[in-house]
């Protein structure tokens, strides 16, 4: 099997899908959070509908990177890393890859399994997955909950890599992901 010829860039689409795929995560977790510990009412409700909405997004962000990655490659880790850097790095992007996938699922199994209709933005509704069941509910919400807060220490600790590759080795790993003014 011959080696993949790869990019010496990320394509800009990746780039944007990574941006603004973070930015509806970095809203759907605290959200999450929040929906969960207040009081019932029209408020929370909004606060579900948004964090239902966006879920989706996500999921549909998620097919598109993985559609861009197919047509345009990955570049190849960056030679500054160590070893064990690049297994942690792969790592941390095929989980949190993959969570972008399983948690809107969850999350659309769980409230079909408690009859909870999801509008989309207002523009449709979701068909339910399965017929209600009070036992399947509690436990994809479970589940649902728990890879929430593991998405969240994955975010984390890219989030710190991040930092750390940017002002403590300035090695130029950031750098590689963030849309240029020719993007």
């Amino acid at each position: 099997m011959s080696e993949q010829i790869r990019p010496p860039a990320y394509s800009p689409i990746s780039k944007w899908i990574h941006w603004i795929t973070a930015l509806c995560v970095l809203g759907i977790i605290p959200g999450g959070i929040l929906m969960t510990h207040m009081e019932e009412g029209p408020l929370q409700d909004q606060i579900f509908d948004m964090h239902r909405s966006f879920g989706v997004l996500v999921f549909v962000l998620a097919l598109v990177r993985v559609m861009a990655r197919k047509m345009f490659g990955t570049p190849a880790p960056h030679d500054s890393l160590k070893p064990f850097e690049r297994r942690a790095s792969v790592a941390v992007h095929h989980s949190l890859l993959a969570l972008l996938f399983v948690m809107p699922l969850l999350g659309w199994l769980m409230t079909s399994a408690y009859r909870v209709d999801v509008s989309v933005f207002g523009l449709f509704t979701l068909p339910h997955l399965m017929p209600k069941s009070e036992p399947v509910y509690d436990a994809l919400s479970a589940a649902h909950g728990w890879l929430g807060y593991l998405m969240a220490a994955l975010i984390l600790s890219h989030i710190g890599a991040a930092i750390m590759h940017t002002f403590i080795k300035r090695d130029g790993v950031l750098q590689r992901m963030l849309p240029t003014s020719g993007d």
